[in-house]
């Protein structure tokens, strides 16, 4: 029971990362590994933040019209055309770069935006997400 907070706080931290708040997840889910957190129960934990923060940006971008020009939005109008451009290009399959830091958060919002079914946009995310996780919990035990 005494380690649920610290799942709650990279369950918080992944969500927060992929919304429009300025967090970073990945230093969370290293630190916790280097402790001997069990890396797939912190895998699924991030992941799932993550991808429900993102399901946020879709929501966000379902009434991007509504939001567009407010203060908080996640992204700035150039990201916005640039991750547009990106989609209208490469589809769907786009969502695979969920993860890449500034562009990411912009391609969420403009898949909820250009009306990506939510089925497809968490089953795509997830992928991409759970990878970048994997890698990052990974790395300290090749390397340590």
């Amino acid at each position: 029971m005494t380690a649920l907070p610290a799942y709650a706080g990279l369950f918080l931290s992944a969500f927060l990362a992929a919304t429009v708040l300025p967090m970073q997840s990945e230093a969370v889910l290293v630190g916790m590994v280097l402790t001997d957190y069990p890396p797939v129960l912190l895998v699924a934990v991030a992941t799932v933040g993550n991808v429900l923060g993102s399901v946020v940006n879709w929501a966000i971008g379902r009434q991007v019209e509504r939001f567009r020009g407010k203060r908080w939005f996640p992204a700035s109008p150039a990201q916005v055309e640039r991750a547009t451009a990106w989609y209208r290009r490469y589809g769907r399959w786009s969502l695979l770069l969920s993860w890449v830091p500034v562009i990411g958060d912009p391609l969420t919002v403009v898949a909820g935006a250009l009306r990506e079914p939510l089925v497809s946009f968490v089953a795509i995310v997830a992928v991409a997400k759970c990878a970048r996780y994997v890698v990052l919990a990974a790395a300290p035990m090749a390397f340590g």
